[in-house]
């Protein structure tokens, strides 16, 4: 059993990031005529193993996220690992683009994990310059939520969910609410909800069952709508392939969303909370919902994941206008949310593309990619096969043309 740490939860709810971290944008700064400047990349330290590892040339990256602030983004990898990496002052005014066969520079907090992780989430309000907010979340395999310190790589504290064995049982997913003081875990067929500020084993629980009786199974992912949105709502995804959209302040379901062709693996609002845009495994399609009226799927986004079950996450830039997600053919493909058309697109990776995340609000974007890889045959062992490139398993930042640039 973890041990509480005195100083755990300190943040202030009144902590807000400030006005820019809820106002809407009403024109994008990104501009997708040209394609980006990979800025920073990312490869030979996430085959050297963490201090607890031995190198590992197997190693790939299962996602990134950009920290609320802008001024770091974190990346999860099959090592058990989650590392934090600094973005550096110049990084919209230098010229320097890496080589594909090295790293641009260290990661600055790395946390290692006892087990697979699952889920992990930025504090909503975090800003470097509050302390007490920089914090994130992350559940793993047969452990409790943790929430870390990512200035020092700390555990600060930890929200534990007991089985009817009364054993400890790990959370699929996670996700503060819009406000920060709730901790939302995703189990199976359950929603255990923590108070922020009241770490350990004290939770309200949800059922998941539906009123015609199916189940929601496991939830593999929820989004909250923004601070900003008229109503609060949260959606959930689960395996079931459905995703079930939820009141918060009652936590009464509103509507329940088929039509994903395999597990959902993703959902997320847009910026004004209107509508939701859905992915699984096994499907090659992004699906976006009206709220107001969810009758039918409003259009499909496609990509290249019809053949894996891996999570292949997608994000929205600042404005709200456009959607960037990567797929099993290494692109990153750009589309226009009010219409639903493709932009534009460009070579992330020799792999899959499993995570993109856009700066907050600089015209960059962090990008993962990678995969487990198997031998094929008994005799087919060679250590060979699994010495992946700089440009296979690995993670970059890439710097978009700006609005302004495009008009002079």
């Amino acid at each position: 059993m973890e041990e509480e740490k005195s100083d755990a939860v300190v943040m202030d709810e009144k902590e807000t990031g400030g006005e820019e971290s809820t106002e809407v944008v009403q024109e994008s700064q990104f501009w997708f005529g040209a394609a980006p400047v990979r800025l920073y990349h990312f490869a030979d330290q996430f085959r050297n193993g963490g201090p607890t590892t031995t190198s590992n040339n197997n190693n790939f990256l299962k996602g990134v996220k950009w920290s609320p602030d802008g001024s770091c983004f974190l990346t999860c990898s099959d090592d058990n690992s989650l590392r934090l990496f600094y973005l550096p002052e110049d990084a919209c005014t230098t010229e320097h683009t890496s080589a594909a066969s090295s790293d641009s520079y260290g990661a600055g907090v790395m946390v290692n994990e006892g087990e697979s992780v699952y889920d992990y989430c930025w504090y909503p309000y975090m800003h470097t310059a509050d302390p007490t907010t920089c914090v994130f979340a992350s559940t793993t395999r047969d452990h409790p939520i943790h929430l870390w310190d990512c200035v020092t790589g700390q555990l600060r504290c930890t929200y534990r969910a007991y089985d009817a064995m009364d054993e400890i049982t790990a959370a699929l997913s996670v996700s503060f609410n819009s406000s920060a003081t709730k901790l939302f875990a995703g189990y199976n067929k359950v929603m255990r909800v923590f108070d922020v500020h009241r770490p350990g084993r004290e939770y309200a629980e949800y059922p998941l069952a539906k009123g015609d009786g199916t189940s929601a199974g496991l939830v593999s992912s929820i989004c909250f709508t923004p601070a900003q949105a008229p109503s609060s709502m949260f959606a959930l995804g689960s395996y079931n392939q459905t995703t079930t959209v939820y009141a918060e302040d009652t936590m009464e379901p509103l509507y329940i969303l088929y039509g994903q062709e395999g597990g959902v693996t993703q959902v997320l609002f847009s910026k004004d909370g209107n509508y939701l845009y859905t992915g699984g495994r096994k499907d090659p399609y992004i699906l976006c919902w009206d709220i107001r009226n969810t009758v039918s799927i409003l259009y499909k986004l496609y990509r290249s994941s019809e053949n894996t079950n891996q999570r292949i996450s997608f994000d929205i830039e600042p404005s709200g206008r456009y959607l960037g997600t990567g797929g099993q053919d290494g692109l990153v493909h750009i589309y226009d949310l009010q219409s639903g058309q493709w932009v534009s697109g460009f070579q992330a990776a020799a792999d899959t593309v499993n995570g993109m995340s856009f700066h907050p609000y600089l015209p960059l974007a962090a990008s993962s990619s990678g995969q487990r890889r198997f031998s094929m045959s008994d005799d087919d062992d060679s250590e060979e096969n699994f010495n992946l490139t700089g440009d296979e398993n690995c993670c970059s930042v890439w710097r978009f043309s700006s609005s302004s640039e495009a008009l002079e």
